[in-house]
């Protein structure tokens, strides 16, 4: 399935701050988990996921610390912060006003079988 682009822009920031709320990640973990919550229909790249990152951590929503792997590479690990989950349950209020009024317009229209979400 392609999902939109602008979908994925909208959605990008609480996937990874809400991914990030889970425990402490690196970049190709956090598009993994991606790719394992959305069953293998969002596929994220490198070059989506590491400016969004930059980004948060300007903005002071992630913290940043380089460590060493088992293997010895160098990652860079993010973590929440307490800025970012303030601004993630803001993003979680927000879709989830967005997803109820998606719900009831998909409710009253028309859909074909295969588009119509399978929500009840």
């Amino acid at each position: 399935m392609f999902i939109e682009k602008d979908l994925v822009a909208a959605s990008a920031t609480p996937l990874v701050l809400g991914i990030l709320a889970e425990g402490e990640s690196y970049g190709y973990a956090i598009i993994k988990r991606v790719n394992e919550l959305s069953q293998g229909r969002m596929q994220w790249t490198d070059g989506m996921l590491y400016p969004l990152l930059h980004r948060l951590e300007r903005a002071g929503h992630v913290s940043a610390t380089w460590r060493v792997a088992d293997n010895g590479r160098r990652r860079k690990h993010y973590a929440i912060t307490d800025a970012g989950r303030e601004v993630l349950a803001e993003r979680a209020a927000q879709w989830t006003v967005v997803a109820e009024a998606l719900h009831q317009v998909w409710q009253s229209a028309q859909l074909p079988p295969a588009a119509a979400p399978g929500w009840s």
